[in-house]
């Protein structure tokens, strides 16, 4: 089970913090991360990060504006962006691959992410 928090209303430009817990299994050696989905449209890809945290991955239209990190010993990963923008409206979905595999993933129920201007 993953759990999402730290969704709500945030200002234009403002800081946004998502956490994302596993628990009910085990996610040893899982890549965890995050998808997002606004009205509309598809959901996307937005960052996520290996076990190790040896590798990280952005989408191009947050890089540089957000960071990725874990905390294995919690079973949770975490989702920090800056300069939020109108278009970062989304819901924002947590993602575990068991083994580094999509084959084998688990998604958390979401949590709205709002950007008002």
């Amino acid at each position: 089970q993953l759990v999402e928090s730290g969704g709500g209303v945030v200002q234009a430009w403002g800081s946004l913090n998502l956490s994302c817990a596993a628990s009910g299994r085990t996610f040893r050696s899982s890549t965890m991360g995050w998808f997002r989905q606004a009205p509309g449209k598809e959901r996307e890809f937005v960052a996520g990060q290996n076990w190790h945290g040896t590798n990280t991955w952005y989408s191009d239209s947050v890089k540089g504006r957000a960071t990725i990190f874990r905390d294995n010993d919690k079973n949770t990963i975490y989702l920090q962006m800056n300069s939020m923008r109108p278009e970062d409206t989304a819901i924002y979905y947590c993602f575990a691959d068991l083994l580094g595999s999509a084959a084998d993933r688990s998604w958390g129920p979401g949590t709205q992410v709002t950007v008002s201007s």
